[in-house]
């Protein structure tokens, strides 16, 4: 039998003191069980390596996993049937970035990063590979798509270092301090620009932020007029050959110290 004092019970129990997102108007029944419950089986599949919802329902069958069961039982005393757990697993992911930035904000009111660093932000973004196959040019010009599986909402986009990829880009606005914390996340088609979504994720920076760092793609009169609405200073790689004599220069300098100081002490806790 689990032990309550295990690593997944807190976590578990973690759950339920997140700040959670407001939820939009719904059309339609009635939400009947609450999102946290689904929160608490991700978990559950995640550091189980559970991939189906099959699997996740037969491991908590077991007898000796009763005590985790528990956990995922409403305060009526209900437990979702197969085919909910399916379909709100399968809406989970709509709300995950929104959460990221939600418990990233918090986190930051909580154990205030930047009490003796730069109050910076760094933007960056991610690309994620589509499950299911890819949509080639060929067919999603004909209309056609060669199996159900494929996600056609994805999109092409080309990487310096992964070459041609379908799928989608994580965007995210991170702490760069002494605690690397996202403060601000966004899905989307892996087609989109950055300097596009960032003018999505400047808005949900922190109060505190002063200033925003950036690569060459963040270097764009948008978001430099986003910036300037939150009275943020953005801080971009200039295009163009080096040596670079921007304005920007020194302050740029000084983040890549700092950015190499929280790299060193993340790499502490680990050993190799």
């Amino acid at each position: 039998m689990i032990h309550a004092e295990t690593l997944l019970f807190k976590l578990i129990a973690l759950i339920d003191k997140l700040p959670q997102p407001q939820t939009p108007p719904h059309r339609g029944r009635p939400v009947v069980y609450p999102e946290t419950l689904f929160l608490k089986a991700l978990v559950i599949m995640t550091l189980r390596h559970l991939y189906q919802v099959g699997e996740l329902l037969a491991v908590l069958d077991q007898a000796e996993m009763q005590p985790l069961k528990a956990c995922l039982i409403d305060h009526r005393g209900r437990f979702p049937c197969r085919r909910t757990w399916e379909r709100r697993l399968a809406r989970l992911p709509e709300s995950m970035p929104q959460r990221i930035g939600l418990i990233g904000r918090s986190l930051v009111a909580m154990i205030q990063p930047w009490a003796n660093a730069g109050r910076a932000v760094a933007l960056d973004s991610t690309i994620l590979h589509a499950s299911g196959g890819v949509w080639h040019k060929k067919h999603r010009e004909e209309g056609t798509v060669p199996h159900s599986r494929i996600d056609t909402e994805a999109a092409w986009t080309k990487s310096g270092y992964h070459g041609w990829v379908y799928g989608w880009k994580l965007h995210l606005a991170i702490t760069v301090a002494s605690v690397w914390i996202p403060v601000a996340a966004c899905l989307r088609p892996a087609n989109e620009a950055d300097n596009v979504v960032a003018e999505v994720l400047i808005p949900e920076l922190p109060f505190e932020t002063r200033y925003v760092l950036g690569d060459k793609h963040y270097n764009a009169p948008n978001v430099t007029a986003a910036c300037r609405l939150r009275d943020l200073l953005p801080v971009t790689t200039k295009r163009g050959a080096y040596p670079h004599r921007d304005d920007g220069v020194d302050v740029r300098r000084i983040f890549h110290k700092l950015r190499s100081l929280a790299n060193e002490n993340f790499n502490e806790h680990f050993t190799y």
